[in-house]
């Protein structure tokens, strides 16, 4: 009997309503939960818009501690509706120190961890080492009731490195909420994850926003969020336009015949790579 877990993607518009985002989003988990979606991964700081576009000190006001409201309220929806979430918010830890985490909720409602985004971009239009501090808990691989999942946040799946460590603790489906824009990263939009799904025998399951957040130019998110299997074939892909809820079946036993076809991780010479901590 196949071991099937039916997951899915939120990609939406930002605004920096942030009660509003929250509703929104709270709409799409419950559709989500009609269709009896097992796993569900929102984007990345869900709750607003990407106010990384500009440096405003003003959007320090938008982080919260975890646990904490927002967190609490996914906890009490996962519990209520038995669907593991994976929640990344602007993560406040103490005064004037602030992360772009994700949160790991599992089905009973219980916080299973966090991941912190550990590589950050700091260029025009993606302001980030303004706002955060680079991630400082690794590559935490969380087991859930249905599966074992990995967490990358947007910029992250640019280094191969931690998605990696992501397959060699164990991740069989590793997800990645992202805000990317239109320009140079379109190509590598579809080339790089399904690469890091390929290279490491696991699903990846990744969400961008969709369309222009009005408030800070005219830079434009292009969707088209999907779901590829270990050997990185699409499974489920989203509109580049439109809001959308995705939702696709992953068959877990996929995991171990791909593995035991492509002996990556039997045929890697970690003994070798040393260098590549050092240069």
């Amino acid at each position: 009997m196949a071991n099937i877990v039916k997951c899915a993607l939120i990609q939406t518009t930002g605004v920096s309503d942030k009660k509003a985002m929250i509703d929104k989003h709270m709409g799409y988990l419950e559709e989500a939960a009609k269709q009896g979606v097992q796993i569900a991964c929102l984007q990345e700081i869900f709750y607003g818009p990407y106010f990384c576009q500009i440096q405003d000190r003003k959007w320090y006001d938008m982080a919260e501690p975890i646990p904490g409201p927002t967190i609490n309220l996914m906890c009490d929806f996962a519990k209520e509706h038995g669907m593991a979430l994976v929640v990344p918010i602007y993560e406040s830890v103490g005064t004037g120190l602030y992360y772009n985490t994700a949160a790991m909720i599992d089905a009973d409602g219980k916080l299973l961890g966090i991941y912190r985004k550990t590589h950050l971009p700091h260029l025009p239009g993606f302001w980030e080492k303004f706002y955060f501090r680079p991630g400082n808990l690794g590559y935490p691989v969380f087991q859930t009731q249905f599966a074992k999942v990995g967490i990358y946040i947007c910029y992250d799946r640019h280094f191969p490195e931690g998605a990696r460590m992501l397959g060699l603790h164990g991740a069989e489906i590793v997800f990645i909420p992202s805000a990317t824009a239109r320009g140079l990263s379109d190509h590598l939009w579809d080339v790089e994850q399904r690469g890091h799904a390929i290279a490491n025998g696991y699903f990846v399951g990744t969400n961008n926003r969709v369309g222009v957040e009005a408030e800070f130019g005219p830079q434009e998110y292009y969707g088209s969020s999907y779901f590829v299997n270990p050997r990185g074939a699409y499974l489920a892909k989203a509109s580049d336009k439109e809001e959308q809820l995705l939702v696709a079946d992953l068959d877990l036993d996929l995991v171990k015949e791909v593995r035991d076809t492509w002996q990556f991780y039997r045929d890697r010479r970690p003994e070798l790579y040393g260098d590549i901590a050092h240069l």
